[in-house]
């Protein structure tokens, strides 16, 4: 990140020292703001990100342990360095104890300010790279879902390439496991913004009552329970990304507050009467038919075509079974990794029967899979006797109904006939199961019930 885009706010209640900071942080390339009290200094924050602050200690109205205390109670990961003409030891001492950076004694020198500008700018880039490592390891196994070499995610991996070097907003659309995320994420590495925050949060995991506060953020005091200020999720991705998933939960009331935010790039939080410029890049998800939301009713047709200036479809695992090979091959390879264990091999007909799996639950289910085998198999190589039952007994179904035409039983014919009616039904709808039982005409937890007896 080069200087030009770094801004600073100096704060000083005399504003010949502020021309004097903007002169020569200027000349530096930094985009410089002032403030002429902490007070101020304050409200600029609120409205401002800042990769750094210079403050006095001693100003009218809120003076510079006042602010940096108020400060780091808001934004603890801000970067402070005050300034004093009247300190001594214990001035700096206090500064640093309340959470300063650094402490400049006044009158400095020119090069003294701009060398301790470039050693927090150094931190500040050590911060930041340190953040995207941990986010890498923290995802390390489960980007193997993007593995496959089938047209299908040749294509698709082709798209998200493309769309990297873009800030337009992106929504993907796919069945549950198919690694929506994953897409998102890479959208992410792959752009400009990839070593800034990504962050991610399910729109159907949040009650509704709270889903405002946690996008947007409030004041300390907005309502019943907020005891401290919080930026919310769309403060925290910063310049980076903000990953909305299963965004056809979010609920209709806030869909316009989401709206505002692509329209005007800015975020009002909870309990404050100013908006906050944002510059984040939102990347949605869903796994239901947005279109057919829209018609109903429960989503906003603006929002929909805000959202999806570029839509991206990822096929389910059925739809690439060429995959399933190379993948089960990763998985192997990373629990035996993590369990320090060799590596077993698939035998052929294993490797069929898993081809010829509809994989509802798709790279997900597989994964899963993989590691309930590894949990109980000890040989070098996986047979098919060693697979779950679900599999075995899903893939002897289909044998069943294709080559002996002469079994009679009605019993077994009716469950595949059902099992057949559910697994369409699930992947009509993107997997919702509310909207897949009102399809069969049966109850929610009648559908539960057969998704577990058959295995879907």
């Amino acid at each position: 990140m080069s200087n030009s885009d770094k801004r600073l706010l100096v704060i000083d209640d005399e504003p010949s020292l502020r021309h004097l900071l903007r002169t020569i942080l200027t000349s530096e390339g930094y985009l410089v703001d002032e403030a002429e009290n902490g007070r101020c200094g304050l409200a600029m924050l609120e409205q401002q990100q800042y990769e750094l602050v210079l403050c006095d200690i001693r100003m009218p109205q809120l003076d510079g342990m006042g602010f940096i205390r108020a400060a780091l109670q808001q934004y603890p990961q801000q970067i402070i360095i005050m300034m004093s003409a009247y300190g001594n030891v214990e001035t700096a001492l206090e500064c640093m104890r309340a959470g300063a950076y650094d402490y400049i004694s006044k009158p400095f020198r020119p090069d003294e300010i701009v060398l301790t500008l470039k050693k927090a700018c150094e931190r500040l880039r050590l911060q930041r790279e340190n953040s995207v490592l941990r986010q890498q390891l923290s995802r390390g196994a489960a980007a193997a879902r993007t593995v496959g070499s089938s047209a299908a995610m040749c294509k698709l991996m082709d798209k998200v390439a493309t769309l990297a070097q873009v800030n337009s907003p992106v929504l993907i659309h796919g069945e549950t496991g198919t690694g929506k995320e994953l897409v998102a994420r890479a959208l992410h590495d792959g752009s400009p913004r990839a070593k800034q925050p990504f962050v991610a949060i399910n729109c159907s995991a949040i009650a509704a009552n709270l889903i405002e506060s946690e996008l947007f953020g409030h004041r300390k005091g907005a309502f019943t329970g907020a005891d401290k200020n919080h930026p919310g999720l769309f403060a925290a991705a910063g310049n980076g990304t903000l990953f909305l998933d299963e965004i056809g939960e979010l609920p209709l009331e806030t869909q316009p507050k989401l709206l505002r935010v692509l329209q005007e790039g800015e975020v009002r939080p909870v309990g404050e009467t100013r908006p906050r410029k944002i510059n984040a890049r939102i990347v949605a998800a869903t796994a239901c038919d947005l279109k057919q939301a829209v018609a109903d009713g429960t989503f906003r047709e603006d929002l929909y075509y805000r959202l999806a200036v570029v839509e991206l479809e990822l096929p389910p695992l059925r739809q690439r079974s060429e995959d399933i090979p190379a993948l089960c091959h990763h998985f192997l390879q990373r629990i035996a990794r993590r369990e320090q264990r060799p590596q077993p091999q698939l035998s052929a007909t294993a490797l069929e029967i898993l081809q010829n799996y509809p994989w509802p639950g798709n790279v997900r289910e597989l994964e899963n899979a993989m590691e309930k085998i590894m949990i109980f198999h000890s040989s070098d190589t996986i047979a098919s006797a060693d697979l779950p039952p679900e599999l075995t007994t899903a893939s002897a179904s289909t044998v069943t109904s294709a080559s002996a035409p002469d079994n009679l039983s009605l019993k077994q014919a009716i469950a595949r006939l059902e099992r057949n009616h559910i697994s369409a039904a699930l992947e009509k709808t993107g997997g919702n199961r509310v909207q897949a039982a009102k399809l069969l005409e049966i109850s929610l937890r009648s559908l539960h019930y057969k998704i577990k007896e058959y295995g879907l």
